[in-house]
């Protein structure tokens, strides 16, 4: 049922906006690349609304925000609407600051969005329009358990219903939800947290399923999910005992280029509640 989201990314080759920060911008392009994706990457509120017409989705990251990023994300977010696109949001970092809580409120509440992907403390910071992170990283009390897996599912599901946006919320375990269903997803490795930007990387990911597969967005954004948690095991996996962090981003790259539909398939690990 998901195997397929990849195979059609592959054959549509959708155009993918990235506003996203300069910490992982390359490594976001690159996955883009290997999922079956083409990135683009301007930020300059003087041509977003143009490069926004001619992609087919849109990611907007917070992650290193500034006065005119934020006016050039509202601006693009804006014609991508309008034009019906894939509009994702990533608020990494919401609830750290006030700048970036109210930054992503904004974005949530003045936008068309397809899709808000974050970590738990993130989305609850989206969900209450405050909250504490750790940096970039979800707060420790916010850590999703098996004992929270019923509720985080019901909250997911009741935030798609508030939004009008899938919500993907990802840890060590994930969850992708609509109003009615929410998938729980058991895929990647601890160790994918010792690498900057493997969010990033799944949001504009995300962003390259859900355009290629509109009809079945929900599907689409559990499948990129399942898809980079099963990179992280399959590149772990191929490790060596001299790599370090630097070589596992480089593997987990190369399991999502060498990724097909019967892989996808065979490896995802979820249910759905």
């Amino acid at each position: 049922m998901l195997g397929d989201c990849i195979t059609r990314v592959r054959e549509q080759a959708p155009l993918i906006h990235c506003m996203t920060n300069y910490v992982t911008v390359n490594d976001v392009a690159n996955v883009l690349l290997a999922c079956g994706g083409s990135p683009i990457m301007a930020d300059d509120a003087a041509e977003v609304a143009e490069i926004t017409s001619l992609a087919s989705g849109l990611c907007l990251n917070i992650g290193t925000l500034n006065s005119r990023t934020i006016q050039a994300m509202q601006t693009a977010g804006r014609t991508s609407s309008e034009l019906g696109h894939v509009t994702l949001l990533d608020p990494v970092g919401a609830g750290a600051t006030r700048l970036r809580t109210r930054t992503a409120t904004d974005l949530v509440e003045n936008l068309d969005l397809t899709v808000i992907r974050g970590n738990i403390s993130e989305v609850k910071t989206i969900a209450q329009g405050a909250g504490t992170t750790q940096g970039v990283d979800a707060d420790a009390a916010d850590a999703v358990g098996e004992g929270d897996v019923a509720a985080t599912a019901a909250f997911a599901k009741e935030l798609s219903a508030k939004t009008g946006a899938i919500i993907a919320i990802t840890g060590a375990i994930d969850f992708a939800a609509d109003a009615e269903r929410c998938f729980v997803i058991r895929n990647g490795r601890p160790e994918m947290g010792k690498i900057t930007g493997t969010g990033c990387q799944l949001s504009a990911m995300t962003c390259a399923f859900v355009a290629a597969n509109p009809e079945r967005r929900l599907e689409a954004t559990a499948a990129a999910v399942a898809c980079m948690g099963l990179a992280g095991q399959i590149g772990w996996a191929n490790m060596a005992p001299t790599d370090g962090n630097a070589t596992y981003r480089n593997r987990i790259i190369d399991a999502i280029f060498n990724m097909d539909a019967a892989t996808l398939e065979e490896g995802a690990s979820y249910e759905v509640i």
